[in-house]
């Protein structure tokens, strides 16, 4: 690989090990745990206007669906920018094929029977 690839790629292990490696043993929390905080110690009899509709059995399951739901989201973009990519060449070659055709008269071969 050139030398360029090689710096790309540590720049990339880097970003990716080097944060968790500062952050040590911290506890990872979600947003909405933080948001029950904030909440809790802002207005602590605040109530809910809603109960959640479905709630996981644990913090395992939840994630799993999380997971799911991020993966079959990225297979949507995925899929549409895919399509999106063909139907761009599809176009590119048609039009590259009108100009090319411009002005000559193609012979039809003979068809064999």
């Amino acid at each position: 690989m050139k030398a360029r690839s090689w710096m790309l790629w540590t720049a990339l292990a880097l970003s990716t090990v080097l944060p968790l490696w500062i952050a040590g043993d911290a506890d990872f929390g979600g947003a909405d745990d933080l948001a029950r905080q904030a909440i809790e110690k802002i207005a602590p009899d605040y109530r809910p206007w809603f109960q959640p509709v479905f709630e996981p059995a644990s913090g395992e399951i939840a994630s799993l669906l999380f997971a799911v739901q991020a993966a079959l989201g990225a297979g949507v973009i995925g899929y549409w920018l895919g399509l999106s990519a063909g139907i761009e060449r599809a176009r590119e070659r048609s039009r590259q094929g009108k100009d090319q055709g411009k002005g000559e008269i193609k012979a039809r071969e003979p068809h064999a029977d």
